[in-house]
């Protein structure tokens, strides 16, 4: 038995090339990025705070108001790096993860899990329009 070449079309070749993005994407992709970068770092100062309306929170979400500091600590840590361009795809898992997470608490207790939802793809679209890698692995086009 004799093992073929296989040939990649050029139009596929074609379409899996990196290239960098324009100025405007960089800088709309930041600026998408913002938005959820201070919600989730405002988010982590309260639960590092513990004011009362946190504890509240907890208490109507189920969880021990114990795990308020590990939980803040963990979103500082992946919002961070989220931040860091070189490590941001990593930053962007991680952060899809503790975004589930938080929607999940919302739809056991039945409430609207709408805005973790949102943040999460606010963290993926300005990444998409920021990293030329992610735009080459979800190769949007315009033409057929």
């Amino acid at each position: 038995m004799v093992a073929e070449e296989a040939t990649v079309p050029q139009s596929v070749i074609n379409d899996c090339r990196v290239t960098t993005p324009s100025r405007k994407a960089i800088w709309a992709g930041r600026v998408v990025s913002t938005l959820p970068v201070l919600v989730l770092l405002m988010s982590a100062a309260m639960k590092l705070a513990k004011p009362a309306p946190v504890v509240e929170g907890f208490a109507h979400l189920g969880w021990p108001e114990s795990l308020a500091l590990g939980l803040g600590i963990l979103e500082v840590a992946c919002t961070a790096v989220y931040v860091v361009p070189r490590t941001a795809v990593l930053g962007a898992i991680l952060l899809t993860g503790y975004l589930g997470g938080a929607a999940a608490t919302h739809v056991r207790i039945e409430e609207s899990f709408l805005m973790p939802v949102i943040l999460g793809v606010l963290v993926w679209a300005g990444l998409f329009l920021r990293d030329a890698r992610l735009r080459a692995l979800l190769p949007f086009r315009s033409h057929p």
